[in-house]
């Protein structure tokens, strides 16, 4: 786990990590793809209902409520107390990762990823890796 922020945002990324689980990072997940679905480039292909996006909303809301105010209390209000705000976002940075590592490992979505291979120009790539720079 990389250290994004003081030592007081990285105890509380440890906790963030550590008192989530598979299926909390999974509500993370689903809530971040939701709001990155709002953006322009991306609205016409992703569809996100009103009413899908109001109960991730509030369940990510209870998700956030639990981790600072109980499983990750003391952690947070050592961060803000010694590094403020800013350490807010690194914490949440290092849970966003993680999170996002899980999302990328699933083997639908690295298989569907990988799909690309069959559209790059072998040729063009030979040698890149071997080649002088110039």
């Amino acid at each position: 786990m990389p250290a994004l922020g003081g030592m007081y945002a990285d105890e509380m990324a440890k906790c963030l990590v550590n008192s989530t689980d598979p299926a909390d990072r999974s509500v993370l997940v689903r809530w971040l793809f939701a709001a990155g679905a709002s953006h322009p480039e991306v609205v016409a292909i992703v569809s996100v209902s009103a009413s899908q996006r109001e109960e991730l909303n509030r369940t990510i809301a209870r998700l956030l409520e639990r981790l600072l105010t109980e499983s990750c209390r003391t952690q947070t209000q050592d961060a803000a107390k010694y590094e403020g705000r800013a350490s807010f976002e690194a914490a949440f940075q290092v849970l966003g990762q993680v999170a996002g590592r899980e999302l990328f490992s699933h083997p639908a979505v690295a298989g569907s990823m990988a799909e690309v291979d069959k559209y790059l120009d072998k040729k063009k790539l030979e040698g890149l890796v071997d080649a002088p720079k110039k």
